[in-house]
């Protein structure tokens, strides 16, 4: 769809003022975009991957980054775009962005120079209404993470209700769901042509919207899957599960189909998800003149920028299928992977750089060792849509010593010397391999910790996730240490271990924390479930039910949830009394006292000798 090359052979940031804009030559923007974050042309930013994938297209492109939503001035600094307005909250959904799990709101913002908070809240929304107001006649296309999982009804956590599909409430001719760079250079291709933006509604990987009266003339055209209204999914919880697991079985590029969903005053059309990039094309999005820093306008550091300024994407996509993971709505399950050369020639430009001291802080994606995964059935047939990818599937080729080999070409390169893994591994892959995965891991690209996520150890929690069993992750610890013990090197598993889960009840916490007082875990990476849209664990918090069999599910709320979070924090003196309550209620006093097992002492006085002991 490129009308031609528009890489720079002198890179630059692109644009954020007009006096930017003369410099390159631009006299008005085909493209403007706006984001709740900060301007870091890094390519584990969505707005500089976008406009970076749009340049490349031959488009200029105006960046607005964290404009004053309360004015006019900063929407209206960069003039008219062309063709169309491109509107995200940023890398975040705003409210988790804003607001922590018990609903408190946070003090920084890591996607904003100096960690200082600079976006409303449901951004998208608040600029979107200013960005209409302001140029009407202009389209307006809303994508992004927050737009992507918000697309249809959806339960909000902080306002404690079902709100309508974002696209209902933003004034927005079109939204993109997933990562987006072919619908955004497909809706530049058609409005370059001089058509309308209802031209760019068969687009792949778009939803866009159509009146009830024009729906009811056009629903018998073609096949489309019809879920529960709004008003049937905000007031029937068993109606908005059925929803949830109907779209949810929709969401692949091969085998799903459109999905329509009636709101009050209009009516929300998904088409299906986009193809999957082949190596070729990602390897192409990835090897665009990303410059990895922050725009010189920033005074301060932008937090989110220094832990991934060197960091490597190699593939993208999930089948792991964590039911409080939204992946299989973003980026889906079929793996797309970049080709090893590709990879070894953007390490090699890095160590070109003068701010590259040599250490390659991650290669990686969601989970690291899908890298290069596959299923022979993903190219016709799609991701499996009754079962989630397993180890136990013959069809799924994992090979582990794919990794190992790029990575280890990676290391060899002149002027690296260290290759770190620090997105995390599927420790459930490495059980299911023979090889001497693991040992390799943890002797060269382990940096003092390996993350890997358990979340729980009870079955009836784990069956909950979607998350392998504890027995699989007790594997995986007896291999770390017989790995760890043959490298010679000092190495520590970190685990990620959820609270307050649906399905997960005081008892199962119990458990947990007797878990990691036995294997004297820390409990540092701990995290309180917080309902986020579009996730099956989401669908259980609101309902009640599973939305795969209807079957309910123990929620735990208010103050449970606290004691719950509590429990895996035993031994902090804070929480005292929420443990107590805790083991009282559950009838396990036996871990209240000064024995080798208790959780805490019999009184809070005694907690500090107890520790010195």
């Amino acid at each position: 769809m490129s009308r031609r090359s528009a890489r720079p052979d002198h890179p630059s940031f692109l644009p954020m003022s007009r006096e930017e804009a003369r410099e390159q030559g631009i006299e008005e923007f085909d493209v403007i975009l706006i984001s709740g974050d900060a301007y870091v042309d890094h390519p584990l930013f969505c707005t500089a991957v976008i406009g970076r994938v749009l340049q490349d297209s031959g488009y200029s492109v105006g960046i607005i980054a964290q404009p004053d939503w309360k004015c006019n001035d900063d929407f209206q600094k960069l003039g008219t775009p062309r063709l169309f307005f491109g509107i995200t909250a940023g890398n975040a959904d705003s409210m988790v962005n804003a607001f922590t799990s018990r609903r408190m709101r946070r003090k920084n913002d890591v996607y904003s120079p100096g960690g200082v908070p600079h976006r409303p809240e449901r951004a998208t929304i608040v600029y979107t209404e200013r960005v209409h107001a302001l140029y009407p006649d202009i389209p307006v296309v809303i994508g992004g993470i927050e737009a992507s999982l918000r697309r249809f009804a959806h339960y909000d956590y902080w306002d404690d209700k079902v709100r309508q599909s974002i696209l209902a409430d933003a004034p927005a001719d079109l939204l993109v769901f997933g990562m987006g760079e072919r619908q955004v250079t497909g809706i530049a291709y058609h409005l370059e042509k001089g058509e309308g933006i209802d031209c760019a509604y068969d687009i792949l990987g778009t939803v866009w919207k159509i009146s009830p009266s024009n729906w009811r003339r056009v629903k018998e055209e073609q096949e489309w899957v019809e879920i529960p209204n709004f008003h049937s999914v905000s007031e029937d919880k068993e109606a908005y599960a059925r929803a949830f697991a109907i779209h949810y079985r929709e969401q692949d590029p091969i085998r799903g189909r459109p999905v329509v969903q009636e709101h009050p005053k209009t009516v929300i059309v998904q088409n299906p998800p986009s193809a999957p990039f082949t190596p070729a094309e990602i390897d192409h999005i990835y090897e665009l003149p990303y410059l990895r820093k922050a725009h010189p306008s920033y005074r301060e550091p932008v937090p989110a920028l220094e832990p991934v300024k060197f960091s490597v994407v190699s593939h993208r996509g999930c089948f792991g299928g964590c039911a409080f993971c939204a992946l299989t709505h973003h980026q889906g399950r079929i793996i797309q992977s970049r080709s090893e050369e590709s990879l070894i020639r953007e390490v090699t430009a890095l160590t070109r750089r003068e701010d590259f001291h040599g250490i390659v802080q991650d290669v990686g994606g969601p989970t690291a060792n899908m890298y290069l995964a596959s299923c022979p059935c993903w190219e016709e047939q799609g991701a499996c849509s009754e079962k989630s990818c397993a180890i136990s599937c013959s069809s799924l080729q994992v090979n582990l010593q794919k990794q190992i080999a790029l990575l280890r070409r990676l290391r060899s390169i002149p002027g690296v010397k260290k290759v770190f893994i620090g997105s995390g591994i599927r420790h459930d892959l490495v059980c299911a391999d023979p090889s001497p995965y693991l040992e390799e891991i943890c002797r060269y690209h382990v940096s003092g910790h390996l993350k890997v996520a358990p979340e729980h150890v009870s079955a009836s929690v784990t069956s909950c996730m979607n998350k392998p069993g504890r027995e699989i992750f007790e594997e995986f610890q007896k291999r770390f240490e017989q790995a760890v013990s043959r490298s010679g090197m000092e190495q520590y598993l970190l685990p990620y271990f959820m609270s307050g889960h649906p399905g997960c009840s005081i008892d199962d916490m119990i458990q947990l924390a007797e878990y990691v007082r036995d294997h004297h875990l820390y409990t540092e990476q701990v995290q309180d479930f917080t309902p986020t849209p579009m996730t099956a664990s989401t669908t259980m918090y609101y309902t009640g039910l599973n939305p795969f069999n209807l079957e309910h599910v123990h929620v735990p709320k208010g103050r449970e949830k606290q004691i719950q979070r509590a429990l895996l924090h035993f031994r902090e003196k804070k929480n005292y009394h929420l443990v107590r309550e805790a083991l009282l209620t559950a009838g396990r006093p036996d871990l209240i006292g000064g024995g080798w097992n208790c959780l805490i002492p019999g009184r809070p006085s005694e907690e500090k000798s107890l520790r010195k002991k």
